[in-house]
């Protein structure tokens, strides 16, 4: 399977990350902050990395925007936060970041984002797709999901939503989409976005 770096520097949240990811049969490197996850990405060349936003020594937009300037984005990133605005967001997925989990993260948007980063990095490593309701990875862990793909500023998207979930999701993936559709309208000036949204 994929060789996977988790950066995060909450103990709990990479070691569940890690059982999880080695139960899918994947060889996972760990990383408590950018110092530690240059010399993993430098040594062990991963295949795909969840990188959370918030860390001590140096953000994880920073981290992603100095890979990308020195050409090591070689592999997917999956950007985590707990604490992040859709603005940061926005900006990881332009930067270069592949998806975006909120954090308290779901199993299911787990697997499903680690599967869709190592599908589209020509991997085609399968993870077994969970067909029971989503499960929390623990009873902290209740949400997570990756921004809508850029959509063309001359081109009218027609988003559906699943109505079946919570008020409070499709609220956000609404929210998402429409920054997502804005942002690329606006050429990428969330000034103008700001001023749209008041």
């Amino acid at each position: 399977m994929a060789n996977i770096l988790v950066v995060d520097d909450e103990l709990g949240i990479r070691d569940l990350l890690s059982e999880i990811l080695n139960d899918e049969g994947h060889s996972v490197e760990l990383a408590e902050n950018a110092s530690q996850a240059r010399m993993a990405r430098n040594l062990s060349c991963p295949d795909l990395v969840l990188l959370d936003i918030w860390m001590p020594d140096m953000d994880g937009v920073s981290l992603l925007k100095e890979w990308v300037g020195a050409g090591q984005l070689t592999m997917p990133v999956i950007m985590m936060s707990g604490h992040a605005t859709v603005e940061t967001a926005v900006e990881a997925t332009k930067i270069g970041a592949q998806a975006f989990l909120e954090k308290p993260i779901t199993l299911q948007k787990l697997l499903k984002a680690v599967e869709q980063g190592l599908s589209k990095s020509g991997m085609n490593k399968s993870i077994v797709r969970h067909t029971e309701p989503e499960v929390t990875i623990e009873s902290a862990m209740t949400g997570g999901q990756g921004l809508p793909r850029s959509i063309e500023s001359n081109v009218v998207s027609v988003q559906s939503f699943n109505l079946d979930k919570p008020l409070r999701d499709v609220r956000d993936e609404f929210e998402k989409a429409y920054f997502e559709f804005h942002l690329n309208k606006e050429g990428g000036s969330m000034t103008r976005i700001a001023e749209k949204r008041d």
